[in-house]
């Protein structure tokens, strides 16, 4: 198998990346900061952040297992996810390939990047055909990607199949686990010291309330996280983001409450979507479901009629007549119940 930096496009292999005030200076007992063209007044914000965010990167290796060095912190999972075309990917001549159907930026990733790319369709459970994906592979075939559980469908990949694609896959395998903590089981970052070509991605996002900060987490093999802090802007995370982070980290008890709430939730919201209008819930692992009923977009246009917003994704490939409808409170999750009551019982 080839290392990260084999597997690199060259210049970023030889890259020289920008060194910051910051990258030169990191320690935190000096007085009087004159190094980088700062503004004196208005502290903190006048200050450069932390370029390389150690402190929440200290505290996220103790919850999650990883250490600091195997973590990159991005704006959101999308950074870490353009960095890997931006890293491995040639523009107009190599290609990546990932289960259909899945979160949408990877394809437009690969378009931005002018990279080409090759979905495979999953099965009728939405689990992704790993012998397809292998086939669709070829000598320029870059990145792999899974996410799991998947969006839109909700549901775990199984791990077995993901560990096929790292066994057979000469490239980077790419696991979005975005909806991890709403999942049973573990991780599958513990394989990291396995397998050099993976890259897991999680966010503060989701279980973490923080999707208005714009945090992702990467976990990788230290020369994997070494490029992507040579490629990545200077200052990627904010110094508010990085605070709130760090907040957030201290309540980590109370998060838990909130995964535990909406797993409970999501039960009862299934059982009462399942007794309505002839409906089909696919099975969950995240904080949404994916639900097929007849006429869905119909559906869809009156619940916005009533101020209650879902995603339909009727137009994705094998949702057909789906919405996808997030996890809410429970008198939001009423609100809901109660809308399409009254729309099956016009």
């Amino acid at each position: 198998m080839k290392t990260a930096t084999e597997l690199a496009r060259p210049n970023i292999a030889a890259l020289k990346p920008y060194s910051s005030a910051r990258d030169e200076y990191q320690g935190k007992d000096a007085r009087v900061f004159l190094d980088a063209n700062e503004n004196p007044y208005n502290a903190p914000l006048n200050r450069y952040p932390d370029p390389l965010q150690r402190d929440v990167k200290a505290i996220v290796s103790e919850i999650k297992g990883v250490a600091a060095s195997r973590i990159f912190l991005g704006n959101g999972s999308d950074e870490a996810i353009d960095l890997m075309f931006r890293i491995f990917c040639e523009p107009g001549r190599d290609n990546v390939v990932a289960m259909e159907p899945t979160y949408g930026m990877y394809r437009v990733c690969a378009d931005i990047n002018d990279v080409e790319y090759r979905a495979v369709n999953t099965d009728g459970s939405f689990q992704p055909d790993v012998d397809a994906m292998l086939g669709s592979a070829d000598a320029n075939t870059k990145l792999m990607f899974f996410c799991s559980p998947n969006n839109p469908s909700g549901n775990l990949v199984r791990r077995e199949l993901i560990i096929k694609a790292l066994d057979n896959f000469e490239g980077i395998v790419i696991i979005d686990e975005a909806y991890t903590d709403f999942a049973p089981g573990t991780s599958m970052a513990g394989l990291i010291d396995t397998y050099p070509n993976l890259v897991i991605l999680q966010t503060f996002s989701k279980a973490w309330g923080l999707a208005g900060v714009r945090l992702g987490m990467a976990f990788a093999q230290e020369e994997t996280i070494g490029l992507m802090n040579r490629v990545k802007y200077p200052y990627n995370v904010n110094h508010l983001t990085q605070q709130a982070a760090l907040e957030q980290l201290e309540s980590a008890d109370k998060v838990s409450g909130w995964v535990s709430a909406i797993i409970s939730e999501r039960g009862r919201l299934e059982n009462r979507l399942a007794g309505l209008g002839g409906m089909t819930v696919f099975p969950s692992d995240a904080n949404f479901l994916l639900v097929r009923m007849e006429n869905a977009t119909r559906v869809y246009n009156y619940l916005v009629d009533n101020g209650i917003i879902v995603r339909n994704r009727s137009r994705i490939t094998l949702c057909g007549d789906s919405l996808r409808i997030t996890v809410g409170t429970p008198a939001e999750d009423d609100e809901l119940l109660k809308c399409l009551t009254e729309y099956y019982n016009r």
